[in-house]
């Protein structure tokens, strides 16, 4: 009886036929520090309060940061990466040898969590003049990879230029001033959730999620629109799609997807480290 019972649990503890199941914690909770074996895990933090892991310099994750002007728009950051690879579909699990995930600051204040070797800065995010930008690997139960007492990061300057001047006036000296012209009638926005089969609306107010966090069933192929408003800036995560959607201070945003994949994924606030909810897709 009781090898039927522990091989039931395991059945129980895989993802479906489609995906990885990515629960690491229990809904409502904050990310617990895993005890993984890889390194040594130091008393020595960074400016976020993340402990650093320090591994062996041979073998170690390595990173370099390259950033080009975007033609249209701020710049666009390459990570080049040695014995490392990113993985969003277990950030918040047990630290793994070689894995996963970086962050973006600029003069040491946190700008991003990145998933991939790609990002685009936006010019918005940067005021004028020169900066620093850091980019810092970090393993998945958010401690900092680290080599020798540092963490491993790389650094790229960065000059930003001064907003382009207004525009000048041309209007005939002495001549009246035209009559300025109503503004357009806009129709009102879609509803982004229009088009969704499923839509969960989850408030965060004071660290708390309500309704309390569960779990939403659906088929696989279904359209779910989250709807969130919270009481403070953070960034909404869906793991196992790498999925993200910035949430300004007390403003509904909603985010519309696809779920193509089966299996059990969190949905949770970077910042809080809340777990919002968790979709089970069949």
């Amino acid at each position: 009886m009781a090898c039927a019972a522990l091989f039931l649990l395991a059945v129980a503890g895989t993802a479906g036929c489609g995906g990885r199941a990515t629960t690491h914690h229990k809904p409502g909770t904050t990310h617990q520090q895993a005890s993984g074996s890889v390194g040594t895990l130091l008393d020595t933090q960074d400016e976020a309060g993340h402990r650093l892991r320090q591994v062996p310099a041979k073998g170690a994750p390595e990173v370099k940061l390259a950033l080009r002007p975007d033609s249209e728009d701020g710049w666009n950051l390459q990570l080049e990466v040695g014995n490392f690879r990113f993985t969003p579909d277990s950030v918040g699990g047990a630290a793994l040898a070689g894995g996963g995930h970086a962050h973006l600051l600029l003069d040491g204040r946190k700008l991003a969590r990145l998933y991939g070797p790609w990002y685009h800065l936006s010019a918005t995010q940067v005021p004028e003049g020169a900066h620093t930008l850091t980019v810092r690997l970090y393993a998945d139960d958010h401690t900092a990879w680290a080599v020798e007492g540092k963490p491993v990061e790389a650094t790229a300057q960065l000059t930003a230029p001064a907003p382009g001047p207004a525009g000048h006036d041309h209007a005939t000296p002495g001549a009246p001033a035209p009559s300025p012209s109503p503004p357009p009638v806009r129709a009102p926005a879609p509803d982004p959730a229009a088009a969704a089969d499923r839509t969960v609306t989850i408030a965060v107010r004071a660290g708390k999620v309500t309704p309390a966090p569960g779990r939403t069933e659906l088929k696989r192929g279904e359209r779910v629109a989250l709807r969130v408003t919270s009481d403070r800036a953070d960034t909404l995560h869906v793991h196992g799609y790498d999925k993200e959607l910035p949430l300004p201070a007390g403003q509904e945003a909603t985010l519309v997807l696809t779920v193509d994949r089966t299996g059990l994924f969190e949905v949770e606030t970077h910042e809080s480290g809340l777990v919002l909810t968790q979709l089970l897709v069949r």
